[in-house]
C-alpha cells in the first residue's frame, strides 16, 4: 500500500526553524517563525491564561465530551468578541458560532461546508496570502482563483487591481478576506475600503468569508474588527474564521472558533445543522481545554481586564517595533511601509539572495520571500539587523 509513495519537502517554515535551531551562534536571530515573541524571545503564556487555568485545574469536575458545537459558553463569549456587544445579528439569531481546533479548524470546516452547499464553489484569495490557506481550502475540493493585493514595489495594498479583479467573480463566489495584520505582507485595508469592498461584494452577489486571526493585535480589539463589523452589518450571508492562538497566547491548544451569518434565524438554524453533521464526520467534536481558558477570561471582569491589559500591550510592543525597526533601516532605503503596516509581519522586499547573505553571514533567519516576523525583534538586535542589511545591500 507505502510502496510506492515518495518523500514530500519539508515545509519550508519548518525547515528555517530546524536550520536556526542548529545554529550555534549566540547572536542568531529569529525574524521567520511566525508567533508572537516578548523582549527576551519567549513566547510567553499570559498572566490572565495562567490565572484561569488555576481555577479549571480547581474546579474542573470532568473531561467528557463537550459535542460537536463547542462550548455554549466559549461561542456566546466569541460572538461578541467579534461582532461586538449587543450585536444585532446575536440578537436575531442571525449568527451561529462553532468552536473548532483553531483557526485551521475552521477554515477547513467552513470549506467543507462550502462544497456541501455548492459543489463547484470558487473562492478568491488574496496575492500574497497565508500559505496554509491554499491546501485547506484547495484541499476540500474548493477551486482558488485570486485576486492580487499587495503591490511588490511599493509594499502597500494595490486596491485598484484588487477590485478590478473581483468584479470578474460570479455570483455566488466566494472572497477571503484578512480582518486585520494581514498575514504575510502586514499591509491591512483602511475602513474606507473596506466600505468599498463591501459595496462590490453585495452587487455583485459574492459571500464574504473573514479570516480573523489577529484581532487586538494591529490597533486594537474593537478597531481591529471594525471592517468585519461593517462587512456584517450589510450583508445577508457571511462566514467567519477566528483564532485564539494569537491574542490569547494559546499556539498548541488549538483554539478558534467559526461563525456563520445568515439572513435569518430560521436559514441559519438549518444551515448551522448542516455544518454540524459536517463537523460531526471530520473530527466529531474539539477540544475543551484552550475554549475552557478563553470561556473562563471572558467571563470574568477582573480576568478579562487583566487580558485586554495584557494584549494591548503587546499590541503597543509591535506597534514600536515597526516604528523603531524603520527608523534602524532609513540609512538602508526607505522603509516607513513597516511602520504603516500592522500586526506582526512585513516584507523587506529584497531579495532571497540577500535573506541567504544574512542567515548565512549574520545569522539573521527570515522566509526566503523576504517576510519577518516583527515581534521577533527587540531594542537590542535592531542595530544588529540593520547593521547586517546595509552590509547586504551594499549601503
Amino acid at each position: 500500500m507505502f510502496e510506492a509513495l515518495q518523500p514530500l519537502p519539508q515545509d519550508p517554515i519548518l525547515q528555517l526553524m530546524q536550520t536556526f535551531r542548529e545554529d550555534d551562534r549566540p547572536d542568531k536571530v529569529d525574524l521567520g517563525i511566525g508567533v508572537y515573541k516578548d523582549d527576551a524571545g519567549n513566547t510567553p503564556i499570559m498572566a490572565a491564561v495562567h490565572e484561569a487555568e488555576r481555577r479549571l485545574l480547581e474546579g474542573e469536575t470532568t473531561k467528557s465530551y463537550v459535542g460537536p458545537a463547542g462550548s455554549a459558553g466559549f461561542n456566546s463569549a466569541m460572538a461578541e468578541l467579534i461582532l461586538g456587544s449587543n450585536s444585532p445579528l446575536v440578537r436575531d439569531g442571525r449568527v451561529s458560532v462553532i468552536q473548532t481546533p483553531g483557526g485551521c479548524g475552521a477554515l477547513r470546516m467552513a470549506a467543507e461546508f462550502l462544497r456541501l452547499c455548492k459543489a463547484d464553489t470558487k473562492v478568491w484569495v488574496s496575492t500574497p496570502t497565508w500559505a496554509n490557506h491554499l491546501p485547506l481550502l484547495g484541499g476540500a475540493g474548493l477551486t482558488i482563483r485570486e485576486y492580487p493585493y499587495l503591490n511588490p514595489e511599493t509594499l502597500q495594498v494595490d486596491f485598484g487591481a484588487m477590485l478590478e479583479t473581483l468584479e470578474r467573480a460570479d455570483a455566488g463566489d466566494v472572497v477571503l478576506l484578512h480582518g486585520c495584520c494581514h498575514n504575510p505582507s502586514g499591509a491591512d485595508l483602511s475602513l474606507a475600503q473596506w466600505q468599498e469592498v463591501t459595496s462590490l461584494i453585495q452587487r455583485k452577489g459574492l459571500l464574504p468569508f473573514v479570516d480573523m486571526a489577529y484581532q487586538g493585535l494591529g490597533e486594537g480589539l474593537d478597531a481591529d474588527a471594525a471592517g468585519l463589523r461593517h462587512l456584517a452589518s450589510a450583508l445577508p450571508e457571511m462566514l467567519i474564521a477566528a483564532s485564539c492562538s494569537k491574542n490569547f497566547g494559546l499556539y498548541r491548544e488549538r483554539t478558534g472558533a467559526l461563525a456563520l451569518v445568515s439572513e435569518t434565524a430560521t436559514v441559519n438554524a438549518a444551515a448551522t445543522s448542516q455544518l454540524l453533521s459536517v463537523i460531526r464526520s471530520h473530527y466529531s467534536m474539539p477540544p475543551a481545554h484552550g475554549a475552557s481558558i478563553v470561556e473562563t477570561i471572558l467571563g470574568d471582569d477582573d480576568l478579562r481586564a487583566q487580558w485586554q491589559q495584557e494584549l494591548n500591550g503587546m499590541c503597543e510592543r509591535i506597534l514600536h517595533l515597526r516604528h523603531a525597526f524603520a527608523g534602524a533601516l532609513s540609512p538602508v532605503g526607505d522603509f516607513e511601509f513597516i511602520a504603516r503596516q500592522r500586526g506582526m509581519f512585513s516584507f523587506l522586499g529584497i531579495s532571497p539572495e540577500q535573506v541567504g547573505r544574512l542567515r548565512k553571514e549574520h545569522g539573521i533567519y527570515m522566509l526566503e520571500s523576504s517576510r519577518v516576523n516583527v515581534a521577533g525583534l527587540n531594542d537590542h538586535v535592531l542595530p544588529q539587523v540593520a547593521s547586517a542589511l546595509r552590509e547586504v545591500l551594499g549601503k
